[in-house]
């Protein structure tokens, strides 16, 4: 049920924190501008916008972010004729796993094509893995925080992940079960039932399984927020009123509109799709990491944006889920390299005894 259905019970929504609040769709509008003017050929900086010109954020869009682009390209739509339904689970809970594209494609060299369930049961997936970690020193990006990784019993996290596969696959026929789950809710509740699986990983793999062909469920449906989401919403409301913060993330989709429209602020969306509950989600995290920058007497867990920008030098060709419908097309090219502001002028004044960056508006 939707936050702005008539039959709903009216609660107090969240209160925004002046200033603040903006900046959520002043980001998501400048951020999104960038990319567009990537994606039509523009040069570098593609943003007027200081911070967003020094430091590293994610798209808008989760779908269209680097990784998130591999995946749904070669292993949410790109299964081959021999892969089952069940196999093509396994490679995207797998994938998601570790996020990096060189595992990945490491992995489909050595097996000699994308890892199955079949491999599971011989032994290959984990032989596979271990050649990875000894030629590379690596498996995993920083991308998620990953739980505990001794669950089954291992010192070396990637032994623990293959444990988990195994008794995910093998042992209790997961991929027939999440072909079955009749929700959003419920792929991301039995994905979280098993161990290693976090409520926000399991959130973010059940996302990347409904871009397959495998399930249709509306992003809106349901959401988790992430510990940077949590960190994001602090900043952006004063408090979340009867809202629970996934309740406030959902806000957020409906208020969309009104606010690009009351702030006159460009954004056409992702081909024309609007932001949906994942998007909005990342958003938070985002505002986070922004804030920082823009706004430092909003203190949290963390102080500074570790990453600055530098362009991948390996071009991106856009896809999107075929059954989303659109029309997209084009190509982010590869930079070699780009000089960044390093040390961003920024225009600060206190509204409402908050440090407000007066460039944005």
């Amino acid at each position: 049920m939707r936050l702005h259905d008539k039959t709903a019970v009216r609660r107090r929504p969240p209160t925004p924190r002046k200033g603040v609040y903006e900046l959520y769709w002043t980001f998501a509008s400048r951020r999104h501008q960038a990319f567009e003017a990537r994606l039509n050929g523009g040069c570098i900086p593609w943003s007027d916008d200081p911070i967003i010109q020094t430091f590293k954020f994610c798209n808008v869009f989760r779908a269209i972010d680097r990784v998130s682009q591999f995946l749904i390209r070669e292993v949410a739509c790109g299964a081959s004729s021999e892969t089952t339904p069940q196999d093509q689970v396994f490679q995207i809970v797998a994938f998601r796993m570790f996020s990096n594209i060189r595992t990945w494609r490491e992995l489909i060299r050595l097996l000699g094509e994308a890892p199955r369930i079949k491999h599971l049961r011989t032994g290959e997936f984990l032989k596979a893995l271990d050649q990875i970690k000894k030629d590379f020193g690596g498996l995993y990006t920083g991308a998620f925080i990953l739980c505990a990784n001794k669950a089954f019993g291992y010192d070396e996290k990637h032994k623990n992940h293959d444990a988990l596969f195994r008794y995910m696959f093998l042992d209790h026929n997961c991929g027939e079960r999440v072909i079955g789950a009749p929700s959003l809710r419920t792929l991301v509740s039995l994905l979280q039932s098993y161990p290693l699986m976090g409520p926000f990983m399991a959130y973010q793999v059940a996302i990347d399984i409904n871009y397959s062909e495998l399930t249709r469920f509306s992003e809106n449906e349901y959401v988790q927020a992430g510990p940077g989401a949590l960190r994001g919403l602090k900043k952006a409301f004063l408090d979340l009123g009867e809202y629970s913060p996934a309740e406030a993330i959902l806000w957020m989709v409906d208020q969309q509109q009104d606010e690009f429209e009351r702030l006159e602020l460009a954004f056409t969306g992702l081909f024309g799709r609007p932001l949906h509950g994942i998007d909005c989600q990342g958003l938070f995290c985002e505002l986070d990491k922004y804030c920082r920058e823009a706004v430092p007497e909003l203190t949290s867990a963390r102080s500074r944006i570790k990453a600055r920008f530098k362009p991948s030098p390996e071009a991106i060709q856009i896809f999107l889920p075929p059954k989303w419908g659109l029309i997209a097309s084009g190509t982010l090219p590869g930079i070699q390299s780009i000089h960044p502001r390093a040390d961003p002028m920024i225009n600060f004044k206190y509204i409402d005894g908050t440090q407000i960056n007066l460039d944005l508006f």
